[in-house]
């Protein structure tokens, strides 16, 4: 039986393409009727993105491979600095807050550092190693250590653990929570800090007045310490609006019975004014800038 004629829609300029096999083999063209070759255009374009997806994998897997040599590399070099924090009317170092740094170079932030440990998915080792280290270095006589913690860091079993390390100090630790994350999605938040009290802990919250939750915070954390966010302290002396929220918060911490720090005082004019406006507490670069255990606060 003869074949039917091949359908005339085929460019006749074009020849057919040859298959390897036919080309270097001089075998039969296993598409004498060009049908074959109408499914090349697209046939390609599959190839080409399937080429390009893998493509991406792969660099994909080499940067995830990359990142976590880096953050192994900044792991094993954590160190901690620590900043005072001062009791200006008494002329005595009320604390001192532990701050992470690592040796590793392409993790001098410690914003790349939390950054690298999310996208691998390592957050909680991180925050274990931080306490470990802070917990390894006791401030001076009659100071309080204050440890950061993000309110993921609530729902880690390790930090309830009597024997932890930073549990073994506790009587002498202030646990900074920060506004920025809301807590409502941490379950038993109550019941929680209740056993970090039992523990021996104080509990700060931190960066009050640029947060998720306003001033929420204060009813779900019944904190010992607030730290003012330094966005309210920058140039607090030639802005008024300012000064009134400064003023307000500290009246109201006086009568919730909680200590207030201005965090990130910088210029002696932003200190006198905490000054008049009822602070007494302060951190920042114009006391003394982070460092290796401990510096010594400037008093001028």
């Amino acid at each position: 039986m003869s074949s039917m004629p091949v359908p005339s829609f085929r460019v006749a300029s074009v020849s057919p393409p040859r298959s390897k096999v036919s080309r270097i083999h001089g075998v039969a063209d296993p598409d004498p009727t060009g049908l074959l070759a109408l499914e090349t255009p697209c046939s390609s374009s599959v190839f080409a993105i399937d080429a390009a997806a893998n493509a991406e994998a792969t660099m994909e897997r080499a940067t995830a491979s990359t990142v976590d040599q880096r953050f192994g590399k900044a792991l094993e070099g954590l160190w901690i600095a620590f900043q005072p924090i001062v009791a200006w009317g008494e002329q005595r170092i009320y604390g001192h807050e532990a701050l992470v740094r690592t040796t590793e170079p392409t993790m001098k932030s410690p914003l790349a550092f939390f950054d690298a440990a999310e996208k691998l998915g390592r957050e909680r080792e991180l925050s274990r190693a931080i306490r470990a280290r802070a917990a390894a270095v006791a401030p001076p006589e009659g100071a309080r250590l204050f440890v950061n913690l993000h309110a993921s860091d609530l729902g880690d079993e390790e930090l309830y653990s009597p024997h932890s390390p930073l549990t073994r100090v506790a009587e002498r630790v202030v646990l900074e929570i920060t506004e920025r994350m809301s807590l409502d999605h941490v379950d038993d938040l109550d019941a929680r800090i209740t056993k970090l009290r039992s523990l021996g802990f104080r509990v700060a919250v931190d960066d009050l007045g640029a947060g998720y939750a306003g001033l929420s915070s204060f009813a779900q954390l019944e904190p010992d310490v607030a730290k003012l966010d330094m966005s309210l302290i920058r140039d607090v002396h030639a802005k008024p609006k300012k000064q009134s929220i400064v003023r307000s918060l500290q009246r109201l911490c006086v009568e919730l019975g909680i200590l207030l720090v201005a965090e990130g005082v910088e210029s002696r004019e932003e200190r006198d004014t905490l000054i008049s406006l009822g602070c007494d507490l302060f951190q920042g670069y114009l006391l003394a800038k982070p460092g290796p255990a401990f510096p010594i606060p400037d008093w001028t």
